[in-house]
C-alpha cells in the first residue's frame, strides 16, 4: 500500500509488485486511483483496490481510509506499507502488535523536513509507524536508525534500486545543439522542483562561478511548484540556466552531459544519482542522508547548502578532463556493487516469508 505518488516511491512499488508476481507472491497493491493510473499495476498484473491516502494528514478521509484498511487487510498474510502516511495507517487500521495480529512491513523512504506544526504530526505518525511495524526496512541507514530511535523492534537496511535505464536514442552532439551547449560544458541536473532539492544553492553555484570562459549550461529536467520562482531568480540574476520541465528522454541528457549536480538537502539513495552513475556521468552531489553510502568515493561530495563548494567542484572537474574520466569510471565501478531491483524483491519476499512462518 502506498500514499498518492508520481515519482520514486510508486516508481519502487511498480518494480516489486511485478518481481514479486514472478516469484510466486499473490500480490494487491492498495493506493489511490489516481496513483494506480500513473503507474498501471493492475496492467502488470496486480490485484487492486483503491482507497485514498493523501500525502498530507486529512482526519476525516484518514478515519475513511483506515475502516476500508480493515477489510482489505482480512483476506492477506502480510501487510506492506510504503512511505510514512500509509505506515502510519496501516498501523492505526492493524491496532498495537500482538499475537494473531497481520504481519506487518513498513518501508520507509524519506525523512521529515517540514517544519512548525506539521513537524510535530508528521513526528508522532512516525513514532507510531516505527512501533507498530513487525519490521521497517529504511531506504537508507539514517532511516534504519531513525526508526529504532523511535522504538521500532526490528529495523532494516532495504536499498531501493533504479530501474534499469534505456540506451539514450539520439546522438549525443545532436542533444548538445538541441540544448545550447554545442561549444560549452553541459551541466545536468534531474528532479522535482521542490524545495528539498535545493536548486537555490545550484543557481548560487552559478553565479559564484560568474565569467569562467567557455560558460557552461546548466540544465534541470523537471516540473514542480518551485517552477515560476525559479525561473523569475534565472531571469533577475541572468544566470546560464535552463529550465527544461519534465522529460522523457532523461538517457539522451545524461549522455550528453559533462557532469551531473545533486543539491538537495536530503535523500536516501536518489535514483538520479543511480543512472548519472550507471551512465558514466561524473557526479557532484551534498553529503546527506544516504547520498555518501551510496556513491562511496565514487562521487565528489560537499556540504548541504554550500554553493561556493558546489562552484568550486563544478569549476575543478569542468577544467579537469582526465578528472571527469576517472570518476566517471570508479562510479560504473561503484554501481556494479549495488542491488538490482531483483535483489531488492528477493530481499523483500525473504521478509514476508519469515514474518508468516512466525
Amino acid at each position: 500500500m502506498l500514499a498518492t505518488s508520481t515519482g520514486g516511491v510508486g516508481t519502487h512499488v511498480s518494480s516489486l509488485a511485478e518481481r514479486l508476481l514472478m516469484l510466486g507472491v499473490e500480490v494487491t497493491v492498495v493506493c489511490p486511483a489516481e496513483t494506480e493510473l500513473r503507474f498501471g499495476f493492475r496492467a502488470a498484473g496486480s490485484a487492486f483496490v483503491p482507497v485514498e491516502i493523501a500525502t498530507a494528514p486529512r482526519p476525516r478521509e484518514d478515519v475513511t481510509a483506515v475502516r476500508a484498511l480493515r477489510a482489505v487487510f482480512t483476506g492477506v498474510d502480510v501487510v506492506h506499507a510504503h512511505g510514512l502516511r500509509a505506515a502510519a495507517l496501516a498501523g492505526l487500521a492493524l491496532g498495537r502488535r500482538r499475537r494473531g495480529r497481520k504481519p506487518y512491513v513498513a518501508t520507509w523512504h524519506n525523512a521529515i523536513l517540514a517544519g512548525g506544526a506539521r513537524q510535530r504530526v508528521l513526528a508522532m505518525l512516525e513514532r507510531l509507524a516505527a512501533r507498530r511495524a513487525d519490521v521497517t526496512l529504511g531506504a537508507s541507514s539514517d532511516l534504519v536508525e531513525r526508526a529504532r530511535q523511535l522504538g521500532s523492534p526490528d529495523a532494516r537496511l532495504a536499498p531501493v534500486a533504479a530501474p534499469a535505464m534505456p540506451p539514450p536514442l539520439r546522438d549525443r552532439h545532436e542533444v548538445r545543439a538541441e540544448l545550447g551547449a554545442a561549444d560549452r560544458p553541459l551541466v545536468l541536473a534531474v528532479g522535482r522542483l521542490a524545495p528539498q532539492k535545493d536548486y537555490d544553492t545550484l543557481l548560487d553555484a552559478v553565479a559564484d562561478w560568474g565569467r569562467r570562459q567557455p560558460q557552461p549550461l546548466v540544465v534541470v529536467a523537471g516540473s514542480g511548484p518551485e517552477h515560476d520562482r525559479l525561473q523569475r531568480v534565472i531571469d533577475g540574476r541572468a544566470l546560464a540556466v535552463r529550465l527544461l520541465g519534465h522529460r522523457d528522454d532523461v538517457p539522451d541528457l545524461l549522455a550528453a552531459a559533462d557532469l551531473y549536480v545533486l543539491t538537495s538537502t536530503w535523500e536516501a539513495r536518489a535514483l538520479v544519482v543511480q543512472e548519472a552513475m550507471r551512465a558514466g556521468v561524473p557526479v557532484v552531489a551534498t553529503a546527506v542522508g544516504g547520498v555518501p553510502e551510496l556513491v562511496g568515493r565514487a562521487a565528489t561530495l560537499v556540504p548541504p547548502g554550500d554553493a561556493e563548494a558546489v562552484a568550486r567542484e563544478v569549476v575543478r572537474l569542468l577544467d579537469d578532463e582526465r578528472g571527469r574520466e576517472e570518476l566517471a569510471r570508479h562510479g560504473l565501478e561503484q554501481a556494479a556493487t549495488w542491488p538490482d531491483e531483483d535483489d531488492v524483491a528477493r530481499q523483500v519476499a525473504g521478509v514476508y516469508q519469515e514474518l508468516a512462518a512466525r
